[in-house]
């Protein structure tokens, strides 16, 4: 099959998943007509992000060792089910937490791992790009979702809106995922043979996921992970209260301005995974996290839709660009080969971090009246963790004998391109 045939189905498979990123649409009026409170509202979202985390671990494993077509074709049950039942919330705020939370979360983190599996097997060529392409569907997921899920809410109420959803999603979603399938071993683009910076990435060999939860970089990656969309989805958790708070917008409106925000989420996913290619990755989460800083301290001052919409705007670019980026970081470090759980584990973080940011700022709402304080934290947090990526470097093996080394640190060796630059 051509790759860039599954890389198109890859991307509409993020696409649908993406959609939760919308949730934000249904905060205000869930909490109206039943009386939720903001928190109560928000933990729905947190906890379809927390099992996301938890679930991507397990879908990088059956896809390796099942295929991903058949994880793939188990999403679409699982996430379209899921928010399809959240059309009968009206039992209790306990049966929107299962639905969308838990079994939408669940079919979530199948799919989420899968085309980034898949696509870094049929890229070795386009590493960086093709992960961000991948994952940048996933982000772009709010633009489609926001506007369609407003206006069928003034149509046919919020709790229906869950049900058209649900059947759509799973109708894109399993056709997508059908499509999902590696390469045969060993395989590569017909005349493609690695550059001497592909070939000096600093992972020598493919490592298992055991030996790689047994390197301080690894767990040095999933804070990094952490850490950036923390900032990110207490953004996105919020997007729409916040505009019509701040901006003193309509619903409609800051409907349409979570579809132009969510860009940044998909367009940084491709944008950093560029810039980290020139710049290395590390420098690129060091720039993130302090372009970050000066954004969260100046948000709770802006008062212009059309600054709001840019500044809001520009978090999600960095937000994405962490997903974009660590994928690639991930097997630069240790490998393409186990990206699938490799890289499914380190997204517990965004599990962890769904806990940390959006209920962070919803309480702080709720207790204060206003973002302003809950936004500085987030300003003081970005500032100390840019210490974190000055830190990191690639995993070194000091007793790695010539037997044990692959073709691609032979053409490094012969090639003279060893350099520290190239192995970032």
């Amino acid at each position: 099959m051509n790759r860039w045939v599954i890389a198109t189905a890859g991307v509409f498979l993020q696409i649908a998943l993406g959609a939760v990123y919308a949730w934000s649409i249904f905060r205000i009026l869930l909490a109206k007509q039943f009386g939720w409170s903001i928190p109560e509202v928000t933990l729905t979202f947190t906890i379809s992000i927390f099992v996301l985390g938890i679930s991507a671990f397990f879908g990088g494993l059956w896809s390796n060792r099942r295929g991903p077509r058949i994880v793939a074709l188990a999403v679409g049950v699982l996430y379209g089910l899921g928010v399809f039942l959240a059309n009968f919330s009206d039992r209790g705020l306990w049966w929107l937490y299962l639905s969308y939370g838990v079994i939408g979360g669940i079919g979530l983190g199948f799919g989420y791992i899968v085309p980034v599996a898949v696509l870094v097997k049929w890229f070795p060529d386009r590493r960086g790009l093709i992960t961000g392409i991948a994952v940048g569907g996933f982000g772009a997921g709010a633009l489609i979702t926001a506007p369609v899920a407003t206006r069928l809410i003034q149509t046919v109420g919020v709790l229906h809106t869950f049900a058209y959803l649900g059947i759509a999603l799973l109708v894109v979603t399993v056709i997508s995922g059908a499509f999902m399938q590696s390469p045969p071993d060993g395989w590569r683009p017909a005349g493609w043979s690695p550059t001497a910076t592909q070939a000096a990435q600093p992972a020598k060999r493919d490592y298992t996921l055991r030996e790689a939860l047994a390197t301080w970089q690894w767990w040095a990656l999933w804070f990094l992970l952490f850490l950036n969309i923390s900032a990110g989805i207490s953004v996105i958790s919020q997007e729409a209260p916040m505009f019509q708070e701040l901006a003193r917008v309509s619903a409609v409106v800051a409907a349409g301005m979570v579809g132009v925000v969510s860009l940044g989420n998909a367009l940084g996913r491709v944008f950093w995974t560029a810039v980290s290619d020139a710049i290395t990755r590390k420098a690129a989460f060091f720039v993130m996290f302090l372009l970050q800083v000066l954004l969260f301290w100046h948000l709770p001052s802006i008062t212009s839709m059309t600054i709001l919409t840019e500044v809001a705007f520009i978090v999600l670019l960095c937000y994405g660009g962490g997903f974009g980026t660590m994928p690639a970081f991930a097997a630069d470090y240790f490998g393409a080969k186990n990206v699938g759980p490799i890289y499914g584990l380190m997204l517990t973080a965004w599990g962890f971090a769904s806990a940390f940011g959006p209920l962070l700022i919803a309480y702080m709402r709720q207790s204060s009246g206003a973002y302003r304080g809950a936004l500085h934290v987030i300003a003081g947090v970005m500032l100390v963790s840019a210490v974190l990526p000055v830190l990191v470097s690639p995993p070194r093996e000091a007793n790695l004998d010539s037997t044990a080394q692959t073709p691609n640190s032979l053409y490094v060796k012969n090639a003279g391109m060893g350099n520290s630059r190239a192995a970032h």
